[in-house]
């Protein structure tokens, strides 16, 4: 499967939590967020809460937080935690092997889309909730200024 709309979101929900730490989200404030549908952000919350990165509570002051410092997020957290399977997609079917182009383009082809997968993973390891809090927050002081 290929990199999926399920990783922005995923990291946009994390950004927001992480913006505002000392109060629980409900799924329709993310959801609103995001201008989607809370379902789907249920749903991605789901698996960020089953990997460990968020987690719920229920009632009047109920919704969801981090379960970790934003700075020991990192964006590969995120993606791990909603997309299956390899990031650049492989050919649907094998190649004729008859012919001298196919019989070789799918070792070609995952030799190099391993180690584009492996730069990507890299640099999503890189870079944290924290960051990404601080880009927003320099963002809105930049706009909030002319």
């Amino acid at each position: 499967m290929a990199l999926s709309s399920r990783s922005a979101v995923a990291i946009h929900a994390l950004t927001m939590l992480g913006r505002r730490e000392d109060r629980a989200r409900t799924s329709a404030e993310v959801a609103d967020s995001l201008a989607s549908n809370p379902v789907l952000v249920r749903r991605i919350l789901g698996s960020l809460r089953d990997a460990g990165l968020v987690r719920s509570t229920e009632g009047r002051l109920g919704g969801w937080r981090l379960a970790r410092s934003p700075r020991e997020i990192t964006l590969r957290d995120a993606y791990a935690a909603v997309e299956e399977g390899p990031i650049l997609s492989r050919h649907p079917h094998p190649p004729n092997q008859a012919c001298e182009v196919g019989r070789h383009m799918q070792a070609v082809l995952e030799h190099e889309f391993r180690e584009a997968e492996r730069a990507m993973e890299e640099r999503l390891g890189r870079t944290t909730i924290a960051d990404l809090v601080q880009q927003t927050i320099a963002r809105e002081r930049e706009l909030t200024r002319r």
